[in-house]
């Protein structure tokens, strides 16, 4: 390796690094920046952060291992600090003293993650806990990481030659019982975290050394970003239970189909392995233990299948799901709805009334010419009552079938959204009864309320019927067979006999009630459309207003246009903003900031809100509170001026799709200059400057 992973220079002893994980953790990274191991603080904080979101990594213990893999970083590093005072990351049994921070480059080799994931491993063993306590120096702490990372390289060296080790065992032997059974015990694991650096390992090898103490055999198969070893299918084989410790999918779950499980998150396995143990051993011996389905896929990528441990709360496993959910609706609402706005661009807003008759009846090569219309029906010229439409030939025939296609997307929307809600509570087997939930929905009118009641209500109902306890010749059949057909038949009888007809009722009350406001009420739902937009950017506060507002959309209803417009210009305020703040006030913000100014335009102009989370994860009490009142006066201003969008993305690239244009620009230059001015009369109340003197080995608050 040709830079070591840690110098003296990335090194705090006892030092104050201020009284949250935030500062502690934009401190170190300064440590990064300042030793040339990354060319961007701003950066390097928002992705430590957003791991930081994702899970908690304070460790029993007062060990705080905070990681992530960026782009900022330019090489392998290591910064470390033993606070005084200690801050709380998030443990259970109280804050931390010893913090260690890594930072992988986004393309990093695995020879450098190997080393990084052999530094976390070691945070479970007390001897080198007890030695960085002991460091004297910065040296002395500098010696003690290099010394275990030295031991890992010359036992890699020395292993090479040889046939493969299992990638964890507990180091029983395979007669060892526990418990007093006859028959030998034995488990295999499977640790997984979202970035693959440090909790992946650790858990592993907390498993690893608590089955050691006790006798267990085990194998761990860690699915890191360091390269995973596969357990061999023999082992799978032979193993009485398997313990899945992830916070993601698990890679190729079906291996173990059929086998007894326990499932937890990272941190479980790491802060009590014994427990984790206790239960997969209880399951192993017990007949009618909750198995691995035959039919639980690959897992990859998602949150379903490995996020849920047995200690997630069931709140926050329900967000999960809707958010899920939601995520896989996306795509439709977003490919559906611009197909829908180059439809009105081709054919006029008026194609919304006969687009099916025009793109089923007429071809390339047999054009429609003059085209009138009454009552959504096409009609002779001269008919009492028809209008024309607004254009002819092939203009008119290209946009009628771009707008069935954009149709045909959008139908999709009400049913993947409550599949995917379903299957975000249950994994695979909760598919085809969510979609069914969700289709009903569609068909009786209960639109996106019934999706999420069918979604939610498919979900638990699935994951129930997972529990069941079956005669092994039948477990095969239950996730593609019993699961989908019993699933399916319980939502659907729901849905026409007791359901239906009340979530249809409330759809069309709600309808009715939106397209019945006027004067303040409108405007009133402008300003928390806004608000909601600008909250969190991006999160699930942000995503409920806009799945609210595409899931209504609907061409020929003013209010669901209205909704539509209001949300997408809210949402592109604070990005716009904080860009024209970076220029107005440059002097507030720092050369990252700046840069990321230039990409905000952009980003907001195509309503990306993200492009504002670099300011708000620097500076969240400042700039958050500013994009909101800047979110609420565009929000207001949409419904003031009656603006609709027939468009549910796009920004300023759909204007085509908007009506007033002029009423939308106006609403989002307001709602920019307001959050602007909010913003940069914030950060210049401050009494510290933005920008560090570039010497300074720690950041400023903010």
């Amino acid at each position: 390796m040709n830079q070591p992973i840690i110098e003296t220079a990335t090194v705090r002893l006892d030092a104050d690094l201020g009284g949250t994980k935030q500062e502690v953790i934009r401190a170190l990274a300064r440590t990064l920046v300042d030793a040339g191991r990354a060319d961007d603080h701003d950066t390097l904080v928002r992705d430590l952060l957003a791991r930081e979101d994702k899970a908690a990594t304070g460790m029993k213990g007062g060990i705080a291992i905070p990681h992530c893999k960026s782009e900022a970083v330019t090489s392998p590093s290591l910064a470390f600090a033993r606070l005084d005072p200690p801050v709380d990351f998030g443990a259970k049994d109280g804050p931390a003293d010893l913090v260690l921070m890594i930072g992988a480059p986004a393309g990093g080799g695995k020879e450098h993650l190997k080393l990084l994931a052999t530094l976390a491993r070691n945070l479970v063993r007390a001897e080198f806990v007890d030695a960085l306590r002991a460091a004297a120096t910065a040296e002395d702490a500098v010696a003690a990481i290099e010394k275990v990372l030295a031991a890992q390289e010359q036992k890699a060296s020395s292993s090479s030659s040889s046939a493969p080790a299992p990638t964890a065992s507990g180091g029983g032997a395979a007669t060892t019982t526990d418990g007093g059974g006859d028959a030998p015990l034995r488990l295999v694991a499977v640790t997984a975290c979202p970035t693959g650096i440090a909790h992946t390992y650790m858990a592993a090898d907390s498993l690893a050394q608590a089955a050691q103490a006790r006798g267990v055999d085990l194998q761990v198969e860690t699915q890191g970003s360091a390269g995973a070893t596969a357990l061999d299918p023999g082992v799978i084989e032979a193993a009485d239970a398997v313990v899945f410790a992830t916070d993601v999918g698990v890679r190729d779950r079906g291996r173990f189909a059929g086998k007894p499980v326990v499932e937890y998150g990272v941190k479980k396995a790491i802060d009590a392995p014994d427990r984790v143990l206790d239960e997969a051993l209880a399951a192993a011996r017990d007949p009618r233990a909750r198995r691995v389905s035959a039919d639980s896929g690959d897992g990859s990528g998602t949150a379903a299948s490995g996020a849920s441990g047995a200690d997630e709360h069931w709140a926050r496993g329900l967000q999960r799901a809707v958010m899920t959910g939601v995520s896989y609706m996306i795509p439709f609402v977003a490919a559906g709805g611009l197909l829908l706005a180059l439809g009105f661009l081709f054919a006029g807003y008026d194609v919304a009334f006969v687009w099916q008759e025009l793109s089923t009846s007429f071809t390339l090569t047999d054009l429609p010419g003059e085209v009138w219309y009454l009552d959504g029906e096409i009609v002779s010229a001269g008919t009492a009552g028809a209008e024309a439409l607004t254009h002819a030939g092939l203009r008119l025939y290209i946009g009628a079938v771009l707008f069935a296609i954009g149709q045909a997307a959008m139908g999709f929307m009400i049913a993947v959204l409550s599949g995917y809600i379903a299957y975000g509570l249950a994994d695979r087997p909760g598919i085809a009864p969510g979609f069914v939930g969700g289709a009903l929905s569609a068909t009786l009118g209960a639109g996106f309320i019934g999706a999420l009641v069918t979604g939610i209500l498919a979900g638990y109902l699935v994951r129930w019927m997972t529990t069941w306890k079956t005669p092994r010749w039948l477990s095969g059949l239950m996730p593609v067979v019993l699961i989908p057909l019993i699933g399916s038949l319980a939502i659907g009888l729901l849905m026409f006999l007791l359901l239906g007809r009340p979530l249809a009722a409330l759809t069309e009350a709600m309808e009715s009630w939106l397209g019945g406001m006027t004067g303040s009420s409108v405007i009133l739902l402008g300003v928390i459309l806004g608000l909601m937009m600008c909250f969190d950017l991006g999160g699930p506060v942000n995503k409920a207003a806009y799945t609210f507002a595409t899931a209504g959309l609907v061409a020929d209803n003013p209010a669901t246009l209205r909704i539509m417009a209001a949300v997408m210009a809210a949402g592109m305020v604070p990005p716009l903003a904080m860009g024209l703040a970076t220029v107005v006030r440059k002097r507030l913000f720092s050369p990252a900031e700046q840069e990321n100014g230039r990409a905000a335009f952009l980003l907001g102009a195509s309503f990306i809100s993200e492009g504002a989370i670099p300011f708000a994860a620097a500076d969240p009490l400042r700039v958050i509170p500013s994009m909101m009142a800047g979110g609420a006066v565009t929000g207001a201003l949409i419904m003031a001026f009656s603006v609709e969008s027939y468009a549910p993305h796009g920004g300023l690239f759909v204007v085509f799709a908007i009506n007033p244009v002029w009423g939308y620009l106006l609403a989002i230059l307001a709602g920019t200059l307001v959050a602007c001015a909010a913003v940069v009369a914030a950060k210049s109340a401050r009494r510290t400057p933005a920008v560090a003197p570039a010497a300074a080995a720690e950041p400023v608050a903010a």
